[in-house]
């Protein structure tokens, strides 16, 4: 369960999308779920948004106690993966990429917990000097929907959790229903990092690395907490947060 809330709440930074002129604003606008910051407030943190200033990454971090890196309906650029190619259906939204990469990894440099949701465990991977298959299809063919048809706040899928990895230790389950929204997938994993849950039809759908306090990714969207397991993600976050202190 999250802390009390008369107890010390970590700083926990959360990334912005960001999208062109139109529908809110005729100017460039900053958006995001509002039950991202409603779980990590649930959980005993106190949210801040973190706009996108890839030169001051690290003094933005410097102020933080933890880090969520969030989803979005973009793509990491292949560039950054090696990749020689680049799928018809990738779209970049590059100085957020920037940013977030340099948050990730200034958080690493000082242990700081980092979690990573969807696009953002696809980033967290990246970061790790993993890479990513960038269209699921065309790598499984009979892949189930990734792109649920059904609504987000509802079940799309299964997950296996791996045993003795983190997830595992947080959640206390070895299955998981989780909601889906991607059509891209951790493809090799980061050196050093191991993945710890897994689609029915063998898409990877997390990873997080040993070597660090908190250094998770999971390619669903816990903020909707559809699953018990859900909220435990983030009491995780936040109990390792406080433990930077």
């Amino acid at each position: 369960m999250g802390i009390s809330v008369s107890a010390y709440r970590p700083l926990i930074g959360v990334t912005l999308d960001v999208e062109q002129p139109g529908g809110y604003s005729r100017f460039p606008w900053y958006a995001l779920r509002v039950n991202y910051m409603d779980a990590i407030v649930a959980a005993g943190g106190l949210p801040v948004a973190l706009s996108h200033e890839p030169d001051i990454a690290a003094q933005i971090v410097a102020r933080l106690d933890g880090l969520v890196v969030t989803g979005g309906a973009f793509d990491v650029d292949p560039v950054l993966f090696g990749a020689g190619d680049r799928h018809v259906t990738v779209t970049t939204k590059d100085r957020r990429t920037a940013f977030e990469l340099g948050v990730v990894r200034a958080a690493l440099d000082r242990d700081m917990p980092v979690l990573g949701i969807c696009g953002g465990e696809q980033l967290l991977n990246v970061a790790l000097g993993g890479s990513l298959i960038q269209h699921i299809p065309d790598r499984f063919p009979e892949a189930l929907a990734h792109e649920q048809p059904n609504p987000r706040d509802e079940p799309g899928h299964t997950v296996s959790v791996d045993p003795g990895t983190l997830l595992a230790r947080l959640v206390g389950r070895q299955t998981l229903s989780v909601n889906s929204a991607h059509h891209q997938a951790v493809d090799r994993i980061a050196p050093g990092a191991v993945r710890n849950a897994a689609a029915p039809d063998g898409v990877i759908e997390g990873i997080e690395h040993p070597g660090f306090r908190y250094c998770l990714g999971v390619q669903w969207h816990p903020e909707f907490l559809i699953d018990t397991g859900d909220r435990l993600i983030f009491d995780g976050l936040v109990a390792a947060a406080l433990e930077t202190r």
